[in-house]
């Protein structure tokens, strides 16, 4: 059987479950630890009978037993990064690399080459964290989370990839008060505790990492109410939520930071995904 061939009758059977072919590449690439341009020259060599058999068992778990494709080759991209992931932490999403860039821009815009203090609450597998201190020196990165599991993956994270982030473990804001932060990220558990979930991120997922109480702003609210004590009078806070949150969110900051910008913008599909708070400069975005 040919790689073409081996793909093909597994791109139908993944179309005729409803589930996603770009999955069915994912496993194959990872087990026959080929490259998507070299598997493009290598599509009519015959495989290795060892290489089906992996690929068809993690197929298996993929298409039969409904688990997220990224927990299976334990791995997920994030903003150019491959970050260890497993299931004690969220899989890394698109909109989060979005949330990153604009914390990046506004670094760029509001304290370029000076050395700053940032933390990212709530952080799971370390991307957020990590990837800002691999993308910009300047920054000084902390990272909090409640689950004792989830930092053993981001400290992992961390060693793979060559970024220096410290990490604390504890609820939300609470080892990091006595810090003085210039920028604060976060991107929170915020899915209201009775909404549907699909059952590929509830059944496989933390439910620790996605949860946010009854409306969804539990952490926000914890996150803001505490946040003044440890931001420097010039700062920067930055959250994703979900879309539909953010006039509540927007309300919440200016109740605890009063006089500061605070504005949402749209994720690239349109959706109101990101909040930014910005005191102490001359409130220009």
């Amino acid at each position: 059987m040919t790689n073409k061939q081996l793909l093909d009758k597994y791109y139908q059977i993944a179309i005729n479950k409803n589930k996603e072919e770009s999955a069915i590449l994912l496993l194959f690439l990872s087990v026959s630890k080929t490259t998507s341009s070299d598997l493009y020259i290598k599509m009519n060599e015959n495989v290795r009978e060892e290489v089906v058999n992996e690929f068809e068992k993690k197929v298996v778990l993929y298409l039969e037993h409904n688990e997220p494709v990224q927990y299976i080759i334990g791995e997920a991209c994030f903003y150019g990064y491959d970050f260890n992931v497993n299931k004690d932490v969220l899989i890394p999403r698109p909109e989060t690399e979005e949330l990153v860039e604009n914390v990046l821009y506004l670094y760029d815009d509001y304290f370029k080459d000076k050395k700053v203090e940032v933390a990212d609450v709530g952080t799971g597998s370390g991307c957020i964290a990590i990837t800002l201190a691999l993308e910009e020196k300047n920054m000084h990165v902390m990272a909090s989370d409640i689950s004792l599991e989830a930092l053993t993956v981001a400290r992992g994270n961390a060693k793979k990839l060559g970024a220096n982030v410290d990490f604390y473990q504890g609820d939300m804001l609470a080892p990091l008060m006595d810090k003085k932060l210039d920028i604060l990220v976060s991107n929170p558990p915020y899915i209201p505790t009775e909404e549907t979930v699909d059952s590929l991120v509830k059944d496989n997922e933390p439910n620790l990492a996605l949860f946010g109480g009854n409306d969804g702003l539990k952490f926000y609210r914890v996150i803001l109410e505490n946040a003044p004590k440890i931001m420097n009078e010039k700062c920067i806070l930055a959250f994703e939520h979900g879309y539909d949150k953010s006039s509540e969110i927007e309300d919440i900051a200016r109740k605890n930071f009063p006089g500061a910008l605070v504005y949402t913008k749209k994720d690239l599909q349109g959706l109101d995904r990101m909040t930014f708070v910005i005191r102490g400069f001359n409130n220009e975005k």
